[in-house]
């Protein structure tokens, strides 16, 4: 098959949708479709041309950026010009796509649902974001109910059109029948395309060294660790009193945030007002490849967030057998289904703090959490999730 996927968030905007549009084109590649994906250009990127990404054995999964510019609400975020349209469907006529993946709603996403119709080929839409609830932490200037209006219909627009939709997870699927969507969903995860290291590998000692070396404070320590955006949804405000709180009975402890985003500078000021400043670090991004040595310096993985799709990174931390604590909302609740691989809890402090307390003092409850984590991972591979993911474009193209 040849499939056109369609993303309004792509390298070097890192966010779940552009773990789930990559993992799943590089698998597919692997399987022997072809893959094209259409995302918008950034700074630091060339505009209005195409890229490869290397897969294995001489495949490759083609990558066509698109000329956008800084998006008013969001300065990580771009808006395509609604003047490339020509310029890509040229493109992707020339490039017969069978089948078109549409991964967000925005000027992107609408090319590849007016591509779709255009052509007559179907369309397969992910459900990917709520933002019904996720919109207010973009515009907070517009009224509570205006937004989530305004969130529920950009989502219903391709939810109506779409020849296939599929959920991340059951919350989602419910989320269509809630919406009045008459349309069986596929419930599909993105799977993990990360694998298992040692903690004696070479590029673990290495990489464990180097954060290290830029943070000495946590030499001898057990190690807090939360991985993904830094970005005011993230809830990670309430991440550094949980930190205040367990630094009253646990001295050899320090907190890492491995990762960036618009929040990074509002959360290094309230850090630095904190009595244990000196033993929270801020890392900044890492490569995605390198996030597996990453996750292994930790005793406990702490994730606060309750506007998560499914919390991938929670699935990638127990991929490496370390014990999660986390708090048991949307995309959270649905991964983890109660205290599997660690501990999911209210949104309440001493709860929180309590479980990774649990987790640092007692060793064999921590040695049960960290093989359990390792084993309940397992369902998410990338290679189970991919196969199915074809088996889904199959049944939509012969339906």
């Amino acid at each position: 098959m040849k499939i056109a996927m369609f993303t309004d968030a792509f390298f070097p905007r890192i966010n779940g949708v552009y773990i789930s549009v990559k993992s799943f084109a590089v698998e597919l590649a692997k399987l022997g479709h072809e893959v094209c994906i259409v995302c918008p250009s950034y700074e630091g990127t060339k505009k209005s041309y195409e890229e490869k990404l290397d897969v294995e054995n001489g495949k490759s999964v083609l990558v066509l950026r698109i000329s956008s510019h800084r998006f008013i609400f969001s300065k990580e975020d771009r808006f395509t010009k609604i003047t490339q349209w020509s310029f890509m469907k040229k493109f992707l006529d020339e490039w017969k796509s069978d089948l078109v993946h549409i991964n967000s709603e925005f000027v992107v996403g609408r090319f590849g649902y007016y591509y779709s119709k255009s052509r007559n080929i179907p369309m397969v839409f992910t459900f990917h974001t709520y933002w019904e609830t996720y919109i207010k932490n973009y515009v907070k200037m517009i009224p509570g109910f205006i937004a989530r209006g305004f969130g529920r219909n950009v989502s219903i627009f391709f939810l109506k059109r779409a020849d296939c939709i599929i959920a991340p997870t059951q919350r989602f699927a419910d989320v269509v029948k809630k919406y009045g969507i008459q349309r069986e969903s596929y419930v599909l995860p993105t799977g993990i395309s990360l694998n298992p290291v040692s903690k004696e590998d070479d590029k673990t000692i290495e990489i464990i060294s180097k954060i290290k070396k830029d943070f000495p404070a946590c030499e001898g320590k057990k190690i807090l660790l939360y991985v993904g955006r830094i970005a005011i949804e993230k809830n990670l405000d309430f991440l550094l009193e949980v930190f205040d709180e367990i630094k009253t009975t646990n001295d050899d402890v320090c907190l890492i945030f491995v990762g960036g985003g618009p929040a990074l500078e509002h959360l290094k000021e309230v850090a630095s007002k904190s009595p244990n400043a000196n033993l929270i670090h801020f890392t900044g991004y890492f490569e995605r490849e390198e996030l597996p040595y990453v996750y292994k310096m930790a005793d406990v993985f702490v994730f606060p967030s309750m506007t998560e799709t499914q919390g991938l990174v929670t699935i990638e931390a127990m991929m490496q057998n370390i014990p999660v604590v986390a708090i048991g909302e949307m995309g959270t609740l649905d991964v983890m289904q109660g205290d599997n691989g660690g501990f999911m809890v209210k949104n309440d402090l001493r709860q929180f703090v309590n479980r990774v307390q649990l987790l640092l003092n007692d060793k064999e409850v921590w040695a049960q959490k960290s093989k359990e984590a390792g084993e309940w991972s397992k369902q998410w591979s990338i290679s189970v999730t991919a196969e199915k993911l074809a088996q889904i474009y199959e049944n939509t193209l012969k339906s």
